[in-house]
């Protein structure tokens, strides 16, 4: 994703020197490398501690997140259709498996 510098002189990229960087450029670039958000926020009340939340932010691009390791959107039902119908065909599994057990105590009977 390269798009061309709206600077005044033809349209010519900005100069390696130069700082001008349009929202596109830093996006591209953001994206590319990765960025990761972390902070804790504790909550405590005479030396007890009442919350504490923990926050992680990584805003990277799926092919940097594959690298780096992070592909939890594969295997989450509510956002893959492929990881929904596995999640499908264990629930149906184990229904199956308990309805054999419950018939087989039945016939004992």
């Amino acid at each position: 994703m390269t798009l061309p510098s709206r600077l005044p002189g033809g349209g010519a990229p900005a100069a390696a020197g130069e700082r001008g960087s349009s929202l596109a450029d830093i996006l591209e670039r953001v994206l590319d490398k990765g960025v990761v958000i972390a902070g804790d926020i504790r909550i405590d009340l005479l030396d007890i501690e009442l919350l504490t939340v923990k926050l992680r932010l990584i805003v990277a691009s799926v092919d940097k997140a594959k690298e780096m390791g992070i592909d939890w959107w594969e295997t989450d039902p509510a956002l893959s259709s492929a990881a929904r119908r596995d999640e499908l065909s264990d629930e149906n599994e184990r229904l199956r498996h308990r309805v054999a057990e419950l018939e087989g105590r039945s016939d004992e009977r």
